[in-house]
């Protein structure tokens, strides 16, 4: 599997929602129709200051070898972090009944990427040229 890809596509993702979360936590409470609050919008920035941390992980591994015993923690720390994510987010999509679009969105990204970094926490990777 072509990791650099992966980690590529993930380290995007989580950089943007990163920056969304981090620099305008109130457009996105307003967005999702919360009440706005400091507490929700202090827990969005850490969010996103966890997004982007995650983000700078990913783009500095993604020239190294990743699966197997290659940088395992790597690989296991995001696919724990997808991974729930993509448990808890089917569980609230057939609870909740606004933004399901952006729920049932999240929840496919979010399981996509879980079986991506599955499979490379699961495998060894090949000769270097498929990195």
């Amino acid at each position: 599997m072509n990791t650099k890809i992966l980690m590529t596509a993930s380290t995007l993702f989580l950089g943007i929602s990163g920056l969304i979360l981090s620099f305008f936590p109130d457009e996105t409470i307003a967005y999702l129709e919360i009440d706005v609050n400091v507490l929700t919008s202090l827990f969005l920035q850490i969010l996103g200051a966890l997004y982007l941390g995650f983000a700078m992980l990913n783009w500095m591994a993604k020239g190294s070898r990743i699966g197997g015993i290659y940088n395992r923690p790597v690989a296991i720390g995001n696919f724990m972090h997808f991974g729930v994510g993509a448990i808890t987010l089917v569980k609230v999509a057939f609870k909740i009944q606004v933004h399901t679009e952006l729920i049932i969105s999240l929840t496919i990204v979010y399981a996509i990427f879980a079986i991506g970094f599955a499979y490379v926490f699961r495998t060894n990777p090949g000769n270097l040229g498929d990195r």
